[in-house]
């Protein structure tokens, strides 16, 4: 089996003291530690990092750290510690930023329809009569979103891998097949792009956290490598 790097480890160590302390202390750790919509009250500065180490099932924190591991261990290898801390932690913070935009945009127009209309938040009968149950639907569960999860800052691992070692074969669970890095990886995005733009749904994925977090990937490991980056400017 593949040697973990130790800051692999220590991320992986960390994410299931939170998940496991989660499910000790309930509803109270996600209310602190998930990330919630801007406006909302509940919403804390330190959200924007903690929600990365917070996961809402066995199968999400089993998913996100066989992915850290896979994926992460040879980019910490050939990286270094700090460089790839940075670049983790960078990818989080841009799928965060991301996935806020679009529920700010989907609130947003709630709030174009109650100001144009002189009406009330607090009256959604009327509120109905000027625009679609699903747009109010979709305002109101943006504006009360929860967001936990590594997926983010695994995106913006995967494209890195991809983009370091494109030529490395994945295989793929549906069918069971083996696809390179550079094929399997931005296939991976369109479908989230896919679930993100259209009104399928498989879950309460944060679809575009992870297009976030493989934007912001791909646009450091190009900018260091027209800057030529290397990890002796991190030690």
């Amino acid at each position: 089996m593949r040697s973990v790097p130790e800051t692999i480890k220590q991320l992986i160590i960390i994410n299931i003291i939170f998940y496991f302390g989660s499910q000790f202390l309930g509803d109270i750790s996600y209310d602190i530690l998930a990330l919630h919509y801007f406006e909302n009250d509940k919403f804390l500065i330190s959200q924007l990092v903690t929600h990365m180490f917070m996961h809402g099932s066995p199968s999400h924190i089993l998913f996100n750290m066989f992915g850290l591991w896979m994926f992460g261990s040879p980019l910490e290898q050939m990286w270094g510690k700090q460089k790839f801390l940075f670049f983790y932690f960078s990818a989080g913070l841009g799928a965060a930023a991301l996935q806020m935009f679009v529920y700010n945009f989907q609130v947003q127009t709630l709030y174009d329809v109650v100001e144009a209309n002189n009406l009330s938040l607090s009256d959604p009968s009327v509120l109905l009569n000027y625009m679609s149950q699903s747009d109010y639907n979709q305002a109101l569960s943006s504006f009360n979103s929860v967001m936990v999860g590594a997926s983010g800052a695994i995106y913006g691992v995967l494209v890195a891998f991809a983009f370091s070692f494109p030529n490395s074969k994945l295989m793929l669970l549906f069918p069971p097949i083996p696809i390179k890095a550079k094929y399997f990886v931005p296939l991976l995005i369109l479908i989230d792009l896919f679930f993100g733009l259209s009104s399928f749904s498989i879950g309460s994925i944060a679809h575009f956290a992870h297009i976030g977090g493989a934007l912001i990937g791909l646009i450091m490991v190009l900018y260091w490598k027209k800057n030529q980056f290397n990890s002796n400017r991190w030690n």
